[in-house]
This record gives C-alpha cells, sequence and structure tokens, in this order.
C-alpha cells in the first residue's frame, strides 16, 4: 500500500524486497568502469578489420565474432547505466553513467559503421564460397542473408554519404511535431468534477476523458482539439513534409510504395497490412454493436467520442494490491504449465521486479535488460485491475526475453517489434479469461468485460484505423495529391464514420485527431499493434481448445527468439499472419465479449 500515501516515498524508504536487483548485472560501479573501458578498447580494435573482409573467410569471420563481442558487452554496459539512471532522475553519479553510455554508443555505432556497406561490396558467389568453406563462418549465415537481402536498395558509397547527411532533414517534421507538440501548444483552462479551475494538459485529458461526468469530458475534449484546430495548417504541412519525405526515401531506394520501405527490415508482405484492413473491415458490424450498447447504457440520446473512453461500469470498484496482483497472474496464466510457473515464480521472487513509485523514479512501466542477465521489469504499481494487467503485460515480454536468450546465440536472441507484443499480450489474455471464468459478481464481471472489449477497441480497431489513415495519405500523396488540412480532416473523418457506426456522433473537431499522433511521424508503425494483439488471442484461443499441443508450440515460439523473420516465428506457435484468419479469430473473442454484455446489461 506504498503508494497510496499521500506523498511519494524517497528511494531509499522502498523496501529492498520491491526494489530490482541490478547487483546482479554488475556487483560494483568499479566493475562497471572496467568493462566501460573494455567497450572503447573493443571498438578501436574492431577498426583492424576494415577494408579486409573480402580478403579471406577467416577475415570475416574474426570481424563477426569482434562485432558481436563489441555489442554484446556494450549492451550489459548501456542497460545497467540506464536502468540505474531510471531509478532517481536525482542521483547525479548515475545520471553521468547514463550520459556517458549515450556517447559510448555513438563510438560503437561509429566503430562498426564499415561491417554491412564492407560486407555488401563483396560479390555474391564469393560470399557463398566464404561461408561453405568455414563451418564456423556458416554458423552467421542466417544474420549474413538478412544483411545482403538489403543489398538491392542499398546506394554506392558516396549516395549513402548523401542520404547520411539528409537524415537531419528527414527527421526534421517529427522533431518540429514532437517541438510543438511537447513544448509550444498549451490548453486553456477548464472546470473539473469539483467545479475547480484546472490546466488542461495531454496526461490530464485521458484522465478527463475517463470522468463520469459528462461535463468534463466535453469541455476537455473541445479544449484539446479547439486548440489544435487553430494550427491545423502548421500540422498539416508538418505531416504532408513527413509523408513527402517517405516517398522520397522510397523512391531514391528503389522500393515500390513508402508502405514496402517500412515493412521491408520484418519482411513483412504488403498483404498482411492490407488483411489486416480488410478483416476489420469485415467486421465493422461488431465495433458498430458495441458503440450502440454503450450508448444504451450509458443512457444518451447521442453518442460522442468524448464519451467512448469512461467505463460503462460506474459501481464496480476493485483495489488490487501488488500482493493480490502476483497471486492472481500466477493462477491465470498456471495453463501454460509447470515450467512456465515455476519461470515465472523465479521473476516474483529473484530482484527482477522494481515495484513502486519513488521521487524521480522513471514513469509508466517496461521490460528491459541484457543477454548477460536475467530479464527486469520497472513498474509504478498501483491497486487497480489495470496495474495488475500491466504487471501480467510486463511480465510476458519478461519471460519471453529469458526463454528466448536461454535458448539463442546472441545474435539471434533478439526479436522483433511485430512479435513482441504477443507474449505480453497473451499473458493479458489469459488472465482475463481467468478472471471471467472465475467472478461471479455481476457488476465486477461486466467490469471486466467493459476493460477487455476497450482493449479490442483502443488497440486492433483503432490502431488498424491509424494504420488505414496512413495507407490512403501516402496513396494519395504517391498519386501527385496535397495533402491539405481540409484533405487530412476529410480522410480522418471518414474513417470515424466508418469504423465507429450510425450510433457515433463524429463532430467535426473529432477531424482534427489526426493532427496530435505522434505516431504518425514513425511511419507504417501502429499495425504491428494490431496483429500483435490478434495473434496473441488467436494462440490464447488455440491453448483454450487444444490444450497442451498449443502450449509446446507456443512455448517453442518463445525459445525462438530472432531465429527467423516475424511472420515464420509466429507459424511455429499456429498463426498464419499471410492470412486474415488470426485477426477474424480474435474478433470471434471480441464478438463473445460483445454477447456476454449484452446479455449482462439486460438481465
Amino acid at each position: 500500500m506504498l503508494n497510496n500515501s499521500a506523498s511519494i516515498p524517497k528511494r531509499n524508504e522502498i523496501p529492498e524486497q520491491f526494489k530490482w536487483k541490478l547487483e546482479h548485472i554488475y556487483e560494483s560501479n568499479e566493475l562497471w568502469e572496467k568493462d566501460f573501458a573494455q567497450v572503447k578498447d573493443l571498438a578501436v580494435k574492431l577498426g583492424d578489420f576494415k577494408d579486409k573482409l573480402g580478403l579471406s573467410a577467416d577475415n570475416l569471420l574474426k570481424c563477426m565474432d569482434a562485432s558481436a563481442a563489441l555489442s554484446r558487452l556494450f549492451e550489459k554496459v548501456y542497460v545497467y547505466a540506464q536502468m540505474r539512471s531510471h531509478e532517481d532522475s536525482a542521483n547525479g553519479y548515475y545520471q553521468g553513467l547514463a550520459d556517458r553510455t549515450e556517447s559510448l554508443a555513438v563510438d560503437v555505432s561509429s566503430a562498426s559503421s564499415f561491417i554491412v556497406p564492407e560486407l555488401l561490396s563483396i560479390p555474391d558467389d564469393k560470399l557463398i564460397a566464404f561461408i561453405e568453406s568455414n563451418e564456423k563462418l556458416a554458423f552467421y549465415k542466417k544474420y549474413i542473408d538478412v544483411i545482403v537481402r538489403t543489398k538491392p536498395h542499398v546506394l554506392s558509397a558516396s549516395e549513402e554519404q548523401i542520404m547520411a547527411m539528409s537524415g537531419e532533414m528527414a527527421n526534421a517534421p517529427g522533431n518540429i511535431f514532437s517541438m510543438l507538440n511537447n513544448a509550444d501548444i498549451k490548453f486553456p483552462t477548464i472546470r473539473d468534477e469539483k467545479g475547480q479551475d484546472v490546466e488542461l494538459t495531454k496526461g490530464r485529458f485521458i484522465q478527463m476523458m475517463e470522468s463520469t461526468d459528462r461535463r468534463v469530458r466535453k469541455d476537455a475534449f473541445e479544449a484539446m482539439y479547439t486548440t489544435y484546430k487553430k494550427q491545423r495548417n502548421t500540422l498539416a504541412a508538418l505531416l504532408n513534409s513527413q509523408v513527402k519525405s517517405n516517398i522520397f526515401n522510397a523512391k531514391i531506394r528503389k522500393y515500390s510504395s513508402a508502405r514496402e520501405s517500412y515493412l521491408f527490415p520484418d519482411n513483412v508482405p504488403e498483404a498482411v497490412y492490407d488483411n489486416l484492413i480488410k478483416a476489420m473491415h469485415d467486421n465493422m458490424h461488431l465495433m458498430h454493436r458495441y458503440m450502440k450498447l454503450r450508448k444504451e447504457v450509458l443512457g444518451l440520446d447521442e453518442l460522442h467520442m468524448y464519451d467512448v473512453y469512461t467505463t460503462m461500469v460506474k459501481e464496480a470498484k476493485m483495489d488490487i494490491s501488488f500482493e493480490e496482483a502476483v497471486e492472481t497472474v500466477k493462477k491465470g496464466v498456471a495453463v501454460l504449465g509447470e515450467k512456465y510457473s515455476k519461470d515465472l515464480e523465479q521473476g516474483f521472487t529473484s530482484g527482477w521486479i522494481d515495484v513502486y513509485e519513488n521521487e524521480g523514479k522513471r514513469s509508466g512501466a517496461y521490460s528491459w535488460g541484457c543477454y548477460d542477465s536475467h530479464p527486469y521489469v520497472l513498474l509504478n504499481h498501483s491497486d487497480t485491475v489495470n496495474n495488475m494487467f500491466t504487471l501480467a503485460h510486463e511480465m510476458g515480454h519478461a519471460l519471453h526475453s529469458f526463454y528466448s536468450d536461454a535458448n539463442q546465440p546472441y545474435i539471434y536472441a533478439q526479436y522483433k517489434i511485430f512479435v513482441a507484443e504477443v507474449a505480453s499480450t497473451l499473458n493479458e489474455a489469459l488472465l482475463m479469461q481467468y478472471m471471467l471464468k472465475n467472478t461471479t459478481d455481476k457488476t465486477k464481471k461486466m467490469y471486466l468485460l467493459n476493460y477487455y472489449m476497450e482493449q479490442f477497441r483502443t488497440t486492433v480497431y483503432r490502431q488498424t484505423m491509424f494504420a488505414e489513415f496512413e495507407k490512403i495519405i501516402h496513396g494519395k500523396a504517391e498519386a501527385g495529391e496535397s495533402l491539405t488540412a481540409d484533405v487530412l480532416c476529410q480522410v480522418y473523418h471518414d474513417l470515424n464514420v466508418k469504423y465507429y457506426g450510425p450510433d457515433m456522433v463524429v463532430d467535426e473537431l473529432l477531424d482534427m485527431e489526426w493532427s496530435r499522433i505522434p505516431h504518425f511521424y514513425t511511419s507504417f508503425y501502429v499495425y504491428k499493434y494490431a496483429t500483435g494483439f490478434s495473434a496473441a488471442t488467436a494462440i490464447a484461443h488455440k491453448i483454450t481448445a487444444e490444450g497442451q499441443s498449443a502450449i509446446d508450440k507456443y512455448l517453442e515460439f518463445l525459445q525462438s527468439g530472432g531465429s527467423d523473420y516475424p511472420i515464420e516465428l509466429l507459424k511455429i506457435a499456429g498463426v498464419d499472419m499471410m492470412t486474415p484468419d488470426p485477426v477474424n479469430n480474435a474478433l470471434k473473442v471480441f464478438e463473445d465479449l460483445l454477447n456476454q454484455m449484452e446479455e449482462l446489461v439486460r438481465e
């Protein structure tokens, strides 16, 4: 109950059992300093291989070994310093270590920058001969294949230098948007539930949109989007510049489209993206039903977007302590078997988790670590249902890393973002299944159903809508159409009408929502949230329906790390994202939740 005290405790006031044990990485700062110096030394020595990779298979092997050793040790040094700094931003010593690792990262990147272009300059037949003639070099074949696959899109050395020099300009739209969105834009003051004047911020906006007071929600909504509307032309110019930059880079690197250029590194065909959108269109009636039900339960004549985030079940209050959350998560994922449960228990009891908020601690939650340590989880736990699911989520990431690192060599252990959310979301799905099965109180069950349906709305439908928006606006720009504020607003308006259906009033101000989404400056990324959630939901359903065989396949997937491309790895778990089936199957779960909620509402 530490998090419920009137003031936030200092780091030294948190009991040790609620702190992670970073001394498992380095027992002393002196040992860290020793490895820091060694990373610098290894970076210098890596340069000895420059201009020599094509001379012999032995040279190439030694360079690959040296590069992997440098990367592995740097990761250990970097992760330790950064996580120490996250414990307390006021700790100047550890902030200093973190700053030094940022500079070290530049040194490491610079030292290894010759490898890819030099590797790609080796003729294909010669590179194949090297690999076939040296058994130890064959170990790197998949690693090298990933690099060689980029060859058609790599330019000459002088052209690559020009592209590198233009990188700062290419990043300008995103950097300018970030400065405008985070530093310069100011929102008006509105009255909260208690009638007190408070300045609206992006953080407070979400809290106010969840308010049970509709006046507060409406005022926050109008204040937020009226502010962005005043900057509509500037914001449209920024997003238009981002899109044009994407198209320029794609054309220069000989991709057929900007979208292909962003999906290429993960070897994800554009059909996967299109299948996601098609599956959503085929199941749009479910979201429309959900909106109709929400309108009915809230007793509204008109449903507006500012009515979507507030809970439909006002009476339910579920306080869940950290200790209770741990026990419930363990029960929820017990279906994955004895080994998974044992390893999860180890995570709970062996210094993996930093539980409570303290002064200066980094906000939010994450799972991190390095190849030479067990995983770590940062939390800022409070006694809510959401925080219990956050615990399940982050421990899913942690166990994924734990199994990947234990079963894969360093260079094949790191998994891609495309599959990263599968293990975390699966844990949440299993936990939800357990809670729904074991909750008899009608109000609490309705609260859980509402919570889970919101996960589908925000992670599957909403992120797919964002993905479709990106596809449409890039298509328009590639066809030569200018992306004015009017065009962007119209595209966004039409998508909201399509996704939310006839029971949602799409206010004119909502047409401006595109202008505040930072992910649009990390292009063609958001679809991964929807595919990951869908894959995890499909796997959870398989585990329930098929039992041990599905569990074995899933655990094999967790152990596979980054040993293959994401689409191939998911096939191990029985999920083929080349078809719309996983998304359609996930939405059947959403339909079942909707059926249950409608039944409970009308009892």
